[in-house]
């Protein structure tokens, strides 16, 4: 099959990367484009027999399946400009939560379904959280997962969850960085660390971490529990953030499903 991709932006580019060097499809198998056309020029200097389309009609017209990976506001204007182009075999995908499956599925003649991806699929790791119409046929269905597999662990999730879900999936790495970044500072700030060596072992503690939870060795509750040792300075630190992290993350939750809901009464005026 051909896939095709609408918007070669942040994630866009990550999931056609995590594509290629994972081996789920071949590079001439792959028709983009980009607003920008440059974005998408500097994708095909990368990857040299990707097809590189001048318009999103191009995209459809040579794509089986389609990734839309614009802005939520721009989908249904896209998608409006495209539907007669489109064919009942045709799988169209969103990457994006405002809009549900369902409203896809009224806006155009094909398949449809959610892929909401992570930065972490660019390594060939993390999950992609998957939802489809009812609709769809159950090989598109299964080709699709199986797919994901390639470069993701894919876990179908009901449409009530996407936000919550992708909050966690998708937004998780950039909300885990921020934080890990902060107590770089903190170190630099109280005990003079340099910038670069803190994050020289804070990278490496990462990847560790992640590979005693890839290789099972540990949970992320029993991890804590093994470090804590009674009465050390890890306890002593983790009392720091009982006593002070407080409602944040409750908040965080909050500022997201507040942008969200902005969103989706900006889409519900477009349908």
């Amino acid at each position: 099959m051909n896939w095709g991709v609408i918007g070669t932006g942040n994630m866009g580019s990550v999931l056609i990367d995590a594509w290629l060097t994972n081996g789920v499809i071949e590079e001439d198998e792959l028709w983009i484009h980009n607003r920008t056309l440059t974005k998408a020029f500097d994708i095909k200097e990368k990857y040299k027999d990707v097809n590189v389309c001048t318009t999103p009609e191009k995209v459809v017209r040579n794509a089986d399946i389609i990734f839309v990976c614009v802005k939520p506001l721009q989908i249904m204007p896209l998608l409006n400009e495209l539907k007669s182009h489109l064919n009942a075999d045709q799988c169209i995908i969103s990457i994006t939560s405002p809009i549900s499956v369902t409203e896809l599925e009224g806006a155009v003649p094909c398949q449809v379904g959610r892929i909401i991806p992570s930065i972490t699929n660019r390594a060939g790791q993390g999950a992609t959280l998957l939802t489809f119409s009812e609709n769809m046929d159950k090989t598109m269905r299964a080709y699709l997962k199986q797919s994901c597999r390639l470069f993701s662990v894919p876990i179908e999730i009901d449409e009530s969850i996407t936000r919550v879900s992708s909050d966690i999936v998708s937004c998780g790495p950039a909300f885990l960085s921020y934080l890990i970044q902060a107590l770089i500072q903190a170190a630099n700030d109280y005990a003079d660390l340099d910038k670069e060596k803190g994050m020289l072992f804070a990278e490496e503690m990462i990847v560790g971490f992640g590979k005693l939870i890839e290789e099972g060795h540990y949970t992320l509750a029993t991890l804590q529990e093994k470090v804590t040792v009674k009465g050390g300075v890890t306890g002593a630190g983790l009392k720091v953030f009982d006593e002070e992290l407080g409602n944040i993350f409750y908040h965080l939750l909050e500022a997201t499903h507040g942008k969200y809901y902005e969103d989706r009464d900006k889409v519900s005026k477009q349908l």
